[in-house]
């Protein structure tokens, strides 16, 4: 902002006690820090504030360009189709292949259809 060196700060001193007095000289000091503080927080949040407004006009143009290249429809679709696909890959691989014989049945599974014999033929 401003480039202010040693004998520029000396000169500005000198004068503020003649003019002000070296009684009031502490106090406004004082004064002045108080304000030169807050106007640096002040400038900070608002710089602050800008950067969240640039990051979050960032992340809605990232937003943007990923939906015109991918729409919300297609990404929720991709993955009810890998769970399709995978079910069905699933079955086919419980499946026995052609010209293996049948797997031996469990035996509850036997007992139950014994079961469901008896009480269907009584």
């Amino acid at each position: 902002m401003f480039d202010m060196g040693f004998w520029e700060l000396v000169v500005i001193g000198v004068v503020a006690l003649v003019v002000i007095g070296p009684e009031r000289l502490p106090k406004v000091a004082r004064i002045a820090g108080l304000w030169l503080g807050r106007a640096r927080r002040t400038l900070a949040s608002v710089q602050d504030e800008i950067r969240r407004e640039l990051k979050a006009d960032e992340l809605k143009e990232i937003l943007d360009k990923q939906a015109r290249s991918r729409p919300l429809e297609s990404i929720l679709e991709e993955p009810a189709k890998r769970t399709a696909k995978s079910t069905s890959e699933a079955d086919a691989a419980r499946l026995p292949a052609r010209g293996d014989p049948p797997a031996a049945p469990d035996e509850s599974t036997s007992a139950a259809r014994t079961t469901e014999r008896d009480t269907s033929a009584s």
